[in-house]
């Protein structure tokens, strides 16, 4: 990390009542110095463990080596993939602990199965290949608005957009500084999908609201997002155990939304094979609820024994949209064992900080990223950092 302070400035927005809620404009604005590097780039993890990687560039790259000699270059017509080979990186002729692809001029970098900015550190991990892309922040985040929302999007919903994932990047990066990697590139992070999610919204959005962070006691806060809640997003500590002042349960603005509201139905032979080792599926009952009917945990009982399973891992097994969900079963009369279940939900995603469809219908009606932000995280401070 090189030397320099990274200044956390004011920004002063111009706030209106959210409808009954005028509470959201009493602010407090912080400032806050730390170190910083010098030009921010984050390290994405594009593909983990993998027993080959396709690598190539849209211009002449520079190849180098783990002591970052330069030992080849590749040429745009050129595509070779990289393998794992007597513990080092093997790519062509070239082999070495680790290898920098480093695209010239205003080249991308070609990692699996499409194109990315900046360059790509290849290294052993996992028994195969880890590649590692290196970019500026607000390039990447070019890149993550188009896949996180739709690039078509009210401005105001895509800036605050920006700015929600702007600063959960950089909670992670400096979570995981001794890592290989700051973040990964699906939805467990956030998604991560190169050049082709780019758009003009998307740059927008980014340019405008460049260097902007949310800050809580002069750190920047874990701004978790979701695509829909169902009516009411959830405080932190009632789906995962760590409470967080930012992340507070709000009333949503999302129900016109698509993902509103949905169904999903389970013959009793489906759902035997998602969920086994207790034969047929005779009930389910969820245990624990959140307070605003999230499922925390459920007995699901069958002709062969009893689980008792996370609303999470259920929602994963079953593909559910979420797990704000009540189930309806249906059997057959004079018969014990259910022909099918059927689920029906709100909301798609774990329902914790903003919604991104509330933050659609919030932009389409007048507000703007700032109203947004302080809305879903609340108490948090909009400030914006530079590089002195």
């Amino acid at each position: 990390m090189s030397s320099g302070l990274l200044f956390i400035s004011f920004i002063t927005p111009t706030i209106k009542p959210l409808k009954r809620y005028w509470w959201i404009s009493i602010l407090t604005w912080i400032l806050m110095i730390a170190p910083a590097q010098a030009s921010l780039s984050l390290r994405i993890s594009i593909r983990e463990g993998a027993k080959q990687v396709k690598i190539g560039s849209s211009t002449n790259a520079i190849i180098r080596d783990n002591l970052g000699r330069e030992i080849g270059e590749l040429r745009p017509a050129q595509g070779f993939a990289a393998e794992l080979k007597s513990g080092k990186v093997s790519l062509a002729n070239w082999s070495s602990g680790q290898i920098w692809i480093e695209p010239k001029g205003e080249g991308y970098v070609w990692i699996g199965d499409r194109w990315y900015r900046g360059r790509t550190q290849l290294i052993p991990h996992k028994g195969g290949i880890t590649a590692i892309n290196y970019v500026n922040i607000e390039e990447y985040l070019y890149s993550v608005i188009g896949a996180e929302m739709n690039g078509n999007w009210p401005q105001e919903a895509l800036k605050a957009q920006a700015v929600a994932a702007r600063s959960y990047a950089l909670n992670k990066r400096q979570e995981n500084l001794n890592n290989f990697y700051d973040l990964g590139n699906d939805q467990y992070w956030q998604v991560y999908q190169g050049i082709e999610k780019e758009s003009p919204g998307t740059y927008a959005a980014v340019d405008a609201t460049q260097g902007q962070v949310l800050t809580y006691n002069g750190q920047i806060i874990l701004a978790l997002f979701h695509s829909s809640s169902g009516g009411h997003t959830e405080n932190v500590e009632d789906v995962w155990s760590n409470p967080l002042p930012y992340l507070r349960a709000v009333p949503d603005f999302d129900q016109d939304a698509p993902v509103y509201q949905w169904t999903k139905s389970f013959s009793q032979g489906e759902l035997k094979q998602r969920i086994s080792g207790i034969g047929n599926i005779l009930s389910m009952t969820p245990l624990t609820t959140t307070p605003h009917g999230s499922v925390t945990t459920i007995k699901v009982l069958g002709d062969g024994g009893l689980k008792t399973l996370e609303g999470s891992d259920l929602t994963a097994a079953l593909g559910l949209k979420s797990t704000r969900f009540t189930i309806r079963i249906k059997k057959n009369e004079g018969q014990k064992v259910p022909t099918s279940f059927q689920f029906m939900g709100k909301g798609f995603g774990h329902a914790v900080g903003m919604s991104q469809w509330g933050a659609y219908n919030l932009a389409r009606n007048g507000y703007n990223y700032h109203q947004i932000l302080l809305y879903y995280y609340q108490g948090a401070t909009l400030a914006r950092i530079d590089v002195r």
